[in-house]
């Protein structure tokens, strides 16, 4: 093997580990958001304060990973494959609008500095399903482009 191919054997692994994380990631804030939604069988209506707070972090958690790690790793100039480049600059704009979305939930439901006042949760957790489905696709998008030959 070339230095040239294990280099590039070696930031397929990098890109895979990265995938796999958000991967993880995702589906530990999709699992919390069922959690405090309601739609786990035989659960109360209403999430205690302490699952909406590891919401709030798990969704934080999620939302980072997503920004720092990928797109920020997209734009710096660490990714030399152009399809990867031109689909992240089509969406980001999409996923940045989630994100938004993500961190004014987190400012209102955070309870760790302000009393929480949940009579608005399943509209705001209706918004935030919407933001959270539409970002998805559009990671989706990007994963696909990443894990492409």
């Amino acid at each position: 093997m070339s230095i040239s191919e294990a280099r590039t054997s070696e930031r397929r692994g990098g890109t895979h580990e990265m995938v796999q994380k958000l991967l993880t990631e995702r589906q530990e804030m999709l699992s919390m958001f069922c959690r405090v939604a309601g739609l786990e069988p035989f659960k109360d209506s209403t999430p205690s304060v302490d699952v909406l707070q590891e919401f709030c972090q798990v969704l934080v958690d999620y939302s980072a990973f997503g920004h720092f790690e990928i797109y920020e790793r997209i734009v710096a100039g660490r990714e030399r494959r152009l399809r990867v480049v031109e689909v992240a600059r089509e969406v980001y704009p999409r996923i940045a609008e989630a994100s938004e979305v993500a961190v004014e939930f987190n400012d209102k439901y955070d309870a760790s500095d302000h009393t929480l006042d949940l009579h608005q949760l399943d509209r705001d957790m209706g918004k935030l399903g919407e933001e959270l489905a539409m970002r998805i696709e559009m990671e989706d998008r990007i994963i696909e482009a990443l894990t492409s030959r």
